[in-house]
């Protein structure tokens, strides 16, 4: 069994989807939710679920001091892989380094086009015909670590921009679980 924790900052809808495919009576375990944001929905969520849920202050002028919390709580689950789901703030080499090619983020743009925050919104308004979804491995480059896994859809010119984030929700929903899957089943097997 591999174990993950999520860190998120707002409503936690990815959160969901991976609770969802991670049952209690599965081969992996969801083992906590940390974040930044003590009145983030995702807190709720992961309590309503039975799942460990924290609140760290995040100091945006000392970073290190959530970062140091986190990585001790992490630590202490013995995670396998850290999911970045919907978190906002970008992490230091401090955190990075401690879960090395252990930490994965979803984007919704197809990187490196629109790395950052708005990347709906700013798909959305480009002349891009094909939109999508991106994870990648976390560094300390903003968006900029090593791709996992794409997916895109032909966008129509009807489409207005609350049907494309639904459409990109759907595929996040979806990719989310099966790549994080993916990755515990490697570190499983990784071990033998």
């Amino acid at each position: 069994m591999a174990r993950f924790a999520v860190l998120a900052s707002g409503a936690g809808t990815n959160f969901q989807a991976l609770a969802a495919a991670f049952t209690p009576s599965g081969p992996h375990e969801l083992v906590a939710v940390i974040s930044d944001r003590r009145s983030a929905p995702v807190l709720s969520r992961a309590q309503l679920l039975g799942i460990p849920a924290y609140y760290l202050p995040y100091a945006p002028d000392n970073r290190k001091v959530f970062e140091r919390a986190a990585i001790t709580i992490l630590s202490g689950l013995a995670v396998d892989l850290v999911v970045l789901a919907g978190f906002m703030r970008v992490l230091t080499s401090l955190f990075v380094d401690a879960f090395s090619r252990r930490i994965i983020n979803i984007h919704p743009s197809l990187l490196p086009k629109y790395p950052g925050t708005h990347a709906i919104e700013k798909s959305y308004r480009s002349k891009d015909t094909e939109l999508g979804v991106t994870v990648h491995f976390v560094d300390a480059v903003l968006d900029g670590g090593e791709v996992i896994a794409q997916e895109s859809f032909v966008r129509s010119s009807l489409q207005t921009i609350d049907e494309v984030e639904q459409k990109i929700h759907e595929i996040e929903h979806r990719l989310y679980p099966e790549v994080v899957r993916n990755l515990l089943e490697e570190q499983i097997h990784g071990r033998r």
